[in-house]
């Protein structure tokens, strides 16, 4: 594989020599694979891979179709790539699918409905090579009204707003399907999620880890006439909420089960002042079921603190078990 002339359509971005550690040479030059996961997309998968051809004419094409009842599959094999279906409904499964069976050094992934910006993939590599980073999102910029609804809008900003709050820190558009990925954050990324959830799952998996990863601005555009969306915005976006609870009970187990803990305790509390004060003054407990009531509370108050801390042990050690996994692969752009 060799580089294209600097300037030339396809070429990446000049980077400074600094040393052996860097990519001087056409022998090792990264393996780039465009990974496009498809359903009922024959309006603008040509043009998808013509834009992703004409800026990574040394990159291999590849169009997971997701039960395409139209020409997707069709028209993807015309123009150039490799076409590989999955059979399970949803995009996590096709994401699961792609990483398990592509091996590259860099991954791509973006939709095959031509409203992300092919042009921009080029500077989002050599930023993740450059500053040795593990993945770029493609944070997008709306070029029309059409590009992108309204409430899309307002659902990505809530929950980017939520992940933050939940996890520490976050990305300023979460749900972008347009992403730059490492190899070793592919292979050690134990895909779960069934559906358009992917997006958020991947997120937290970065964060979760301490990746270094980075954004860059990129232009989203409307679909092409004919296209469709397959994103429902409330079905989808329930979705996504309960995956980010999911991921933060299963990542946050001492806090999620201590909020737990402190309602229940808080309630029994309450409950037991009324008990406390008559006790004092008359040494009886007359309302012996709230009294009951309280004892009942402060036992599971009790039980979830403990799995809390129970939990994040087992959680510390899938964390080291994972973080080891991501570990046994080269920082992209640095030495093996």
């Amino acid at each position: 594989m060799t580089r294209s002339a600097p300037g030339s359509v396809g070429s990446l971005p000049e980077r400074a020599d600094s040393g052996n550690d860097r990519l001087t040479d056409a022998d090792t030059l990264p393996r780039i694979a465009v990974l496009l996961p498809c359903y009922n997309e024959e309006a603008a998968i040509a043009q998808t891979i013509a834009g992703f051809r004409a800026v990574l004419p040394d990159a291999i094409l590849y169009v997971y179709d997701n039960n395409s009842s139209d020409r997707t599959v069709e028209l993807a094999r015309a123009a150039g790539a490799v076409v590989r279906s999955e059979r399970i409904q949803g995009k996590g499964a096709v994401v699961r699918r792609m990483f398990a069976d592509v091996d590259a050094d860099i991954y791509v992934m973006a939709d095959g409905d031509a409203t992300y910006d092919a042009a921009s993939v080029p500077a989002m590599v050599a930023r993740l090579l450059d500053d040795q980073l593990d993945m770029i999102v493609g944070s997008r910029i709306t070029q029309s009204d059409g590009a992108y609804r309204r409430g899309h809008q307002f659902g990505n900003a809530l929950l980017t707003g939520m992940l933050a709050r939940l996890f520490g820190r976050s990305f300023t558009d979460i749900l972008s399907g347009y992403r730059v990925f490492s190899r070793r954050f592919v292979k050690s990324f134990p895909v779960l999620s069934a559906g358009f959830e992917i997006e958020t799952e991947i997120s937290v998996h970065a964060l979760e880890l301490k990746m270094p990863v980075g954004e860059v601005e990129t232009p989203y555009f409307a679909r092409p006439e004919g296209s469709i969306s397959k994103l429902n915005t409330y079905g989808d976006g329930f979705r996504i909420l309960r995956t980010i609870f999911t991921l933060y009970r299963i990542e946050r187990p001492v806090l999620f089960f201590g909020v737990i803990a402190a309602l229940l305790a808080a309630i029994g509390g309450a409950l037991s002042v009324p008990l406390a004060i008559t006790y004092a003054k008359t040494g009886l407990v007359p309302r012996l079921p709230t009294a009951v009531l309280v004892t009942g509370l402060m036992i599971l108050a009790a039980l979830n603190l403990f799995t809390g801390l129970i939990l994040d042990t087992v959680v510390r050690g899938r964390r080291e078990v994972r973080r080891l996994a991501y570990l046994a692969y080269p920082a992209p752009g640095g030495r093996a």
